[in-house]
């Protein structure tokens, strides 16, 4: 480990001090990243869970070194880990689109209190590294991903329809175009008396053809009411 952080291990004032602003700074910077993109939990949100993970992880050492109490130091701890997740479940919802939105924000928010407990705990290095491993992963990761997703073969598609007829239609046009349909499930509601169609399909390209030129020629077709990919 290094030297530099050997006297700040002890509970001291220095060290509370530095291991706070540390996280502070940290949950900040991962929080951040998610406030840009407007997601559920953001800046402040973030820097709620990793200061109060650390404070968690001190209490317990400050109980067990200064107050002499006979207790597990690594239990507050333990508690976050587990309670963390009921906050990361308020993040993930399920559209009525059958997509799944939140899963990121989820995982960021319990690594949050992870690193939290890590400058808790004095071990600096650990929630240092692991604050920028998140950025990476965040950040330039999520370009990649993007950029992967744009050339897989695969996408999927929501649909909202007049009639079996204009559903017929499309599958018509992407049949000409070397487009295969992999998969489709067709739901119908009755909202006032009006039918509502809406599908959601698997779309296999057999050659390098841009989503947004099929989506756009969707859309053309008489009787699509919404089309967009998942």
């Amino acid at each position: 480990m290094f030297a530099i952080f050997d006297n700040l291990r002890d509970i001291t004032f220095l060290s509370v001090g530095l291991r706070l602003l540390l996280t502070f700074l940290c949950g900040a910077l991962i929080g951040l990243e998610r406030e840009f993109k407007r997601r559920p939990a953001g800046f402040r949100t973030h820097i709620l869970i990793c200061v109060g993970a650390a404070m968690t992880t001190m209490t317990g050492q400050y109980l067990f070194l200064d107050q002499g109490l006979f207790t597990d130091m690594a239990r507050l701890g333990a508690q976050v880990i587990a309670g963390i997740g009921f906050i990361g479940a308020g993040t993930i919802i399920v559209t009525r689109r059958n997509q799944i939105k939140g899963l990121t924000t989820a995982a960021g928010l319990w690594t949050c209190a992870i690193v939290g407990l890590a400058f808790g705990a004095g071990f600096y290095e650990g929630g240092l590294i692991a604050t920028v491993l998140v950025l990476i992963s965040e950040i330039i990761f999520a370009k990649l991903e993007y950029s992967f997703m744009k050339r897989h073969p695969d996408i999927n598609i929501y649909m909202e329809f007049r009639s079996r007829s204009v559903l017929e239609t499309v599958f018509d046009g992407l049949k000409e175009n070397n487009i295969k349909v992999r998969s489709l499930e067709i739901t119908r509601t009755r909202e006032k008396d009006v039918m509502n169609s809406s599908a959601i399909f698997t779309l296999r390209f057999q050659k390098a053809v841009p989503a947004d030129k099929v989506l756009e020629n969707i859309r053309a077709i008489d009787g699509v009411y919404l089309v967009e990919e998942l």
